[in-house]
């Protein structure tokens, strides 16, 4: 109730065609707004940029239904889980990041394959990315999440739960990952699957309040610009951009650095605009989006079947040219 609260004054700050209120889980692939706030890039382009992390997903989709945020940040996998139906609110708008390693399964040293996963217990918080990726690994192994024990947990335990030997693996997000990997050396831990192995199926999207989009399209152009020029300021300034970043997420400029150093790859205009096309010309994200959709339809971490052409709105993205990244 205080989050909500507190982000509900922040928009009586700012007028609704500038404030963009924003809750979404900790992940470094978000570092970019951060680094857009403290570069003065969403001031500059006269826009009001507050963000919060919040790891509760209900918490997140509660507070977008009762219009106390604009935009949520997530991967797709994680957008179309339960209870999100076709009337749900939020739209997917840009695309942010893609995970190239920054989630996965993390197991002991004895397990070198999935399919010695079976019949033993395997921690993970549901629809989680890396829960979709050890589906995916299973299925080649003519095996389903069924065959394994899975535990219930945060995923903010994971150096707690990976240290108990009962546990033959976890599923996790950097920065959990490396940390585990360091912290519980006795069980000579290893990444068992990793996001590395399914480049572009990870894929960390913004998504907008759909009535606030048709109100303020502007708005939404002018983040997604802001967006960029961090994204391009990383690719141009990468030691300064860490050194702005770490602090946001209570992390050492050295630790930042090692959450996303083969982790994830930030996705510039030019990405972007490849995974989105045009109207009418739609790009990669919606087969991505489509395919996705059937794993977790599998899987049962999604019960209604999701259509991308509904779900995915590439306008904004298309109104943006390199002249407006100058």
């Amino acid at each position: 109730m205080a989050l909500g609260m507190s982000l509900s004054l922040a928009a009586t700050v700012a007028k609704a065609d500038e404030a963009i209120r924003i809750l979404c889980p900790t992940w470094s692939g978000y570092a970019p707004v951060f680094v857009a706030q403290e570069l003065g890039y969403f001031k500059k382009l006269g826009i009001d940029v507050s963000i919060k992390f919040e790891d509760e997903r209900a918490n997140v989709m509660a507070a977008m239904a009762h219009g106390d945020i604009e935009m949520d940040m997530r991967t797709v996998g994680e957008y179309q889980g339960k209870p999100r139906d076709a009337k749900t609110p939020g739209i997917i708008i840009g695309t942010i990041d893609q995970s190239l390693g920054g989630d996965g399964v993390i197991s002991s040293g004895d397990i070198t394959s999935v399919d010695q996963l079976k019949g033993k217990t395997v921690a993970s918080e549901p629809n989680i990315p890396g829960r979709l990726l050890l589906q995916m690994e299973l299925k080649k192994k003519g095996m389903t999440l069924a065959d394994l024990d899975v535990k219930q947990i945060a995923t903010a335990d994971t150096i707690a739960v990976f240290s108990d030997p009962s546990i033959a693996a976890v599923v996790s997000y950097q920065p959990n990952l490396s940390q585990a990997v360091d912290k519980v050396p006795q069980r000579k831990p290893h990444i068992l699957v990793s996001s590395a192995q399914y480049p572009g199926i990870i894929v960390d999207v913004i998504i907008a309040r759909q009535d606030d989009l048709k109100a303020n399209p502007e708005k939404y152009k002018k983040f997604m610009i802001g967006i960029f020029k961090a994204i391009d300021y990383f690719k141009s300034n990468k030691a300064d951009f860490i050194k702005l970043a770490a602090p946001h997420f209570n992390l050492s400029p050295e630790e930042f650095a090692a959450s996303i150093e083969g982790s994830l790859d930030y996705t510039g205009h030019k990405e972007t605009s490849e995974y989105f096309g045009k109207p009418g010309a739609p790009g990669s994200l919606y087969k991505v989006f489509d395919e996705v959709m059937q794993l977790n339809l599998e899987n049962g971490a999604a019960e209604n079947n999701l259509k991308a052409a509904e779900q995915i709105d590439n306008s904004i993205i298309a109104g943006i040219t390199e002249a407006d990244l100058k």
